[in-house]
């Protein structure tokens, strides 16, 4: 009996959204942490993760790790959800308050899975434009707002591919004006100048009532959500830990539509563990904001157009060559960068993730020979 085995029609052209995985001694195209994790975590979590008691299912609410992030970020607990990845994070946002009938806003050029996990979730895409620095035009973003009224307006600070964070008062006029959610994606927060969660309501600086941004209302409504993951700063990519924080509502939200034990016992043991070395991964940050200040100071002097980054990678467009080209010779090389070349906005550019200092010199090195 054969039988017909079609997809949703409005998803008969969908592609699942991939980051190019080949084989190049110098990997420089997913924005991962250079460094693994410090030797005495991966050793403190092989010891628990032996000790685990894997037959039974992990703790549904992630209860510790939550409790953990609560006190980093100085919130209830109730003000924070864990999920597999910022990308579930996002997924469960627009599962809970996206959907039939309600859109979201986004700022292109911008993470593509924004508007990918919103189609999956039949959430109408709205786009607007970003200034002729990638930031965000409070006055633009104003007018699509009033005429659309999104139920999720999405903003990427650091935004990615471009690397800029937004400031901090375009956030808050943003939140202002947005009627429903303000999504605020931190992947890249710990490598920019300030953070959203500043502005959160019970946050240090906006708990006094005192605002955080002269000239706006304190603190703002319950509608800011930040998210942040584990996956760059933490060098945990292959572990899938993200979060949020927001408004218990928020959280409530996204438990509802969250699967049966969706955060394994391992990640969230890796993640309490983590947490243990915040110091030592502040310290390498800081290391990988001096060397992005050093190959922006190493693309200056060569025939490529590039963009000022708050983010672990730097946007570039070279002038002479065909980004393709550039790309395919790169590789040739040993180095592998994104292709960002046919993104819309992005066009003819490419994006290369801050590594150590050897990959970095051998990027450099390698891109001279291309160009």
């Amino acid at each position: 009996m054969s039988r017909a085995l079609t997809r949703r029609a409005d998803l008969a052209d969908l592609a699942g959204y991939h980051s190019l995985q080949v084989d190049a001694e110098v990997k420089l195209n997913a924005n991962e942490s250079p460094l693994p994790p410090p030797a005495e975590w991966q050793e403190r979590l092989a010891d628990a993760v032996a000790g685990l008691d894997v037959r039974r299912y992990p703790d549904r609410e992630a209860t510790e790790l939550r409790q953990r992030l609560a006190a980093l970020h100085g919130v209830d607990p109730s003000w924070v959800f864990c999920a597999n990845g910022s990308n579930e994070v996002l997924q469960s946002l627009l599962l809970a308050f996206g959907g039939p009938g309600r859109s979201i806003l986004v700022f292109e050029p911008t993470y593509t899975l924004h508007a990918h996990i919103a189609r999956l979730t039949l959430t109408e895409v709205v786009r607007a434009g970003r200034g002729p620095d990638f930031r965000v035009d409070v006055g633009e973003a104003a007018r699509v707002i009033d005429r659309h009224q999104p139920a999720i307006t999405a903003m990427c600070s650091p935004n990615n591919p471009t690397g800029r964070a937004e400031q901090p008062e375009t956030v808050a006029r943003v939140a202002e004006r947005a009627p429903g959610l303000v999504v605020v994606d931190e992947a890249y927060g710990q490598f920019a100048p300030w953070s959203a969660l500043e502005l959160l309501p019970g946050k240090a600086g906006s708990a006094t009532g005192t605002p955080a941004i002269p000239g706006t209302r304190a603190p703002l409504g319950s509608g800011l959500v930040v998210v942040r993951t584990f996956s760059k700063t933490w060098a945990m990519a292959g572990l899938r830990l993200g979060y949020l924080v927001a408004d218990p509502e928020v959280v409530a939200g996204c438990e509802a539509v969250a699967l049966p034990y969706h955060l394994s016992a391992v990640t969230q043991v890796a993640g309490l563990l983590a947490l243990e070395y915040h110091r030592e991964m502040m310290v390498r940050v800081a290391g990988i904001a001096e060397e992005r200040g050093r190959l922006e100071a190493a693309l200056a002097g060569l025939p490529v157009d590039w963009w000022p980054s708050d983010a672990n990678f730097i946007l570039f467009r070279p002038r002479e060559r065909t980004a393709q080209a550039v790309w395919r010779g790169l590789l040739t090389r040993g180095v592998l960068i994104r292709d960002c070349s046919r993104w819309p906005g992005v066009q003819g550019c490419l994006r290369m993730t801050i590594g150590s200092r050897q990959e970095n010199d051998r990027f450099v090195d390698a891109l001279k020979g291309c160009l």
